[in-house]
């Protein structure tokens, strides 16, 4: 604690310190222990005071030592100071320009060794540093010729060659260059993206090139392509704001909206008024907050609701798949919760038709079933199963077999069909419908000519809900084994079915015994 005081008290003291007390000649040093770390901060201008007097012969010495120990900021500052004493030496500028190569500043390291070559045109090698920098930068026709300038001053054969060979691989380069800006120009975008790829082999720091070459994947729809190679310029190029800008809307492509907008904010930042960003952020904002009013509206139960979301939200460019088809599945969906099973249908087959995938033909698959069309869902669960990858094939085999016992269960006593409910229906639905049902077909309320029927009607009712609403009894039917011991017939102790009025009283919230006022319990199903 008390070193952080007398660390804040020093602040204090340098803040309200007129620096001009200090001696100018000195080298200002100054050694604050904050957190147990030792800082040593040492002003340029005590820095510049030191050194000025010094030859540039003596700076390039130091230029050298601080290079060495990889403090390129400090060799730099040296050479520079050299270049203010001798701007004629084009050694100066040369070992600027090694400094700035190290750097990775290839831009400067260009000025630098071109102003070397300038002043002193008889070295071959420089001329051949420019070369290769000036391919590096994808100015590979400007690289051709400094290529041939080294050839002219080359002082033996392996200079000559190795300038002749250079020259070779600057003017491939500005071919192929020439060939991928055509392609580019003329929107033949797949081939941009060939002949870019291969310009890139010859160049190091293109980030033009680079761009344009994401463009065109872009617009080839490899969009995962456009990620990374704007992703690579914003690495090198945090400013570009045009990068930004493209990988916000490959993104949005692949459905990676909060990706999205994090970029189009980046780009925002930047320039608020920036019309692309500006543009990309509010369209990924406004089909997020349909879709999300949609899944709010489904699990509300409100299922129209939620498919008139969706749409809303997949009319707003009906050409992003990423987005639709997802959406799509969603609204095949609530069309089953409302019962509207055709419609189901239709917008599965929709989504199968775009491109078959494991996940639409399920969803297909689960409309046919509930519009009781089980033969074609048998053969919709199958396809699905053959195309699945190894991984998926458990949980396709599972929903190939259930269809399977959906089929034959359809030709006998089928229990969901009986109550009038999907085979996904919730336990809640399975009530409601039990309920309406019963109240429709009790014997009470048909008597006459319909009370056979009636009796009949209320009896399988009463049996399905009994198997449906029971979490175990319900798995069972689902995989088409036999719900009650000794099914069929047979000797031995066989477990019957609760009688239909019992179960009705239960519901209804009567209890077990006794008979409810104004109804009269005379049926007795065995």
């Amino acid at each position: 604690m008390l070193r952080h005081l007398a660390a804040l008290s020093l602040v204090c003291l340098l803040r309200l310190t007129n620096v001009a007390l200090f001696p100018r000649a000195a080298t200002t040093v100054l050694l604050a222990t904050c957190l147990g770390v030792s800082v040593q901060i040492q002003t340029a201008e005590a820095a510049s005071e030191e050194t000025k007097d010094l030859t540039a012969g003596k700076l390039r010495q130091l230029g050298e030592g601080a290079l060495s120990e990889r403090k390129f900021d400090e060799a730099a500052g040296y050479y520079r100071q050299a270049i203010k004493k001798e701007p004629d030496n084009a050694l100066n500028h040369y070992k600027l320009y090694s400094v700035h190569k190290r750097m990775r500043s290839l831009g400067d390291a260009l000025d630098d060794i071109t102003r070397a070559v300038d002043l002193d045109n008889s070295k071959a090698e420089w001329h051949i540093l420019k070369a290769k920098l000036l391919v590096n930068l994808g100015r590979c026709d400007e690289a051709e010729t400094a290529y041939y300038d080294a050839q002219k001053v080359a002082k033996d054969e392996k200079q000559a060659t190795q300038a002749a060979g250079g020259r070779k691989d600057a003017k491939d380069c500005a071919t192929l260059t020439a060939q991928a800006m055509k392609a580019y120009q003329s929107e033949n975008w797949q081939q941009a993206v060939v002949d870019f790829n291969k310009v890139m082999a010859y160049t190091l720091d293109t980030p033009d090139i680079l761009f344009m070459k994401a463009q065109a994947e872009y617009h080839t729809e490899d969009y995962y392509g456009a990620v990374s190679d704007t992703g690579k310029i914003l690495k090198g190029y945090p400013k570009h704001i045009e990068a930004y800008q493209l990988r916000g809307e490959a993104y949005t492509r692949l459905n990676e909206m909060d990706m999205a907008v994090k970029h189009f904010r980046e780009g925002l930042k930047m320039d608020p008024e920036h019309k692309g960003c500006k543009e990309g952020h509010r369209f990924v904002k406004k089909i997020t907050k349909k879709d999300q009013k949609g899944d709010e509206a489904f699990e509300k139960g409100e299922y129209q609701q939620a498919v008139d979301k969706w749409w809303e939200a997949m009319n707003a460019d009906i050409s992003l798949l990423a987005f639709v088809r997802p959406t799509l599945l969603k609204v095949v969906k609530a069309h089953i919760e409302l019962k509207e099973y055709d419609k189901a249908i239709v917008e599965a087959k929709k989504h199968v038709d775009n491109q078959e995938s494991v996940e639409g033909l399920h969803a297909l698959g689960e409309a046919q079933q509930a519009a009781e069309k089980f033969d074609e869902a048998v053969r919709t669960f199958q396809r699905a199963f053959d195309m699945a990858p190894e991984d998926q094939k458990r949980d396709c085999k599972q929903k190939f077999d259930a269809a399977q016992v959906a089929l034959k269960q359809s030709k006998e006593k089928n229990y969901y069909k009986i109550l009038s409910v999907p085979r996904t229906a919730k336990l809640k639905d399975i009530k409601k419908s039990y309920r309406e049902l019963a109240l429709k077909w009790h014997p009470d309320k048909n008597t006459g000519e319909d009370t056979e029927k009636a009796e009949q009607m209320f009896q399988d009712i009463s049996e399905a809900y009994e198997v449906l609403s029971d979490k175990e009894l319900r798995a069972k039917y689902d995989r088409g084994e036999e719900v009650f011991e000794n099914q069929g017939g047979g000797g031995g102790q066989q477990r019957h079915h609760m009688r239909p009025e019992q179960m009705f009283r239960h519901f209804q919230g009567g209890g077990g015994g006794g008979q409810r006022r104004g109804q009269r319990m005379h049926f007795n199903f065995g």
